[in-house]
């Protein structure tokens, strides 16, 4: 349960990078897994990075980066917002799984930071658990440029809801703590669905 992945967070994210070069390509590696590999996943799990993701259907981390069962701890919710029971799996995935990276991946035309422009720029007010949800994604909000048209505002939106989301973890106990161990990665991404490009918002390798 306590075991740690044997990988550093600059590897991981190597890891995630040249998965995503194969996805891109169309060469992924994906298949059917041997009863030997579904037995030893079996027996614990041992994922090389966290995922904070949206829950739209066209954005699995796991395709994307071309991913195997057992690699990637996942979390998806709309929005890809930190509600307490995201941020408790995310501190399992720390404590427990020990991965070394995190990513809060986000993506272009989120319908959910959509529906949190529309409640703050015409006051539009959404069902209630979806208005909840959005409520969530608003402190993210505050400082965007009004002159923006919708495409380019909504684009600045989602940018910056993730940078809020990895800036919250960062600045979390949990998130202090992980980082004083000196292991753990922490950064954002914003998938474009429409040519499937991940871009990650620091400084990465180059593959």
């Amino acid at each position: 349960m306590n075991d740690k992945p044997d990988i550093s967070a600059d590897e991981a994210l190597q890891r995630l990078i040249d998965g995503h070069q194969r996805f891109l390509r169309g060469e992924s590696e994906l298949s059917g897994l041997p009863r030997e590999t579904l037995a030893e996943l079996a027996r614990g799990q041992h994922p090389f990075a966290t995922i904070l993701g949206c829950s739209d259907s066209r954005v699995s981390p796991e395709r994307i980066f071309d991913a195997e069962l057992g690699e990637l701890f996942v979390v998806r919710v709309a929005g890809n917002i930190l509600g307490p029971a995201v941020a408790g799996s995310i501190q399992y995935a720390g404590a427990h799984l020990q991965t070394p990276l995190l990513v809060v991946l986000g993506h272009e035309g989120c319908g959910a930071i959509q529906a949190a422009l529309a409640t703050k720029h015409q006051g539009v007010q959404q069902r209630s658990r979806i208005q909840l949800l959005v409520d969530d994604i608003m402190p993210a909000l505050d400082g965007l440029d009004p002159k923006l048209s919708a495409a380019a505002g909504l684009a600045q939106a989602v940018e910056a809801n993730v940078r809020w989301t990895v800036r919250t973890i960062l600045e979390s106990p949990e998130g202090r703590a992980r980082q004083a161990e000196g292991r753990v990665k922490i950064l954002g991404a914003i998938y474009e669905i429409e040519t499937g490009q991940v871009r990650f918002l620091d400084s990465v390798p180059t593959p």
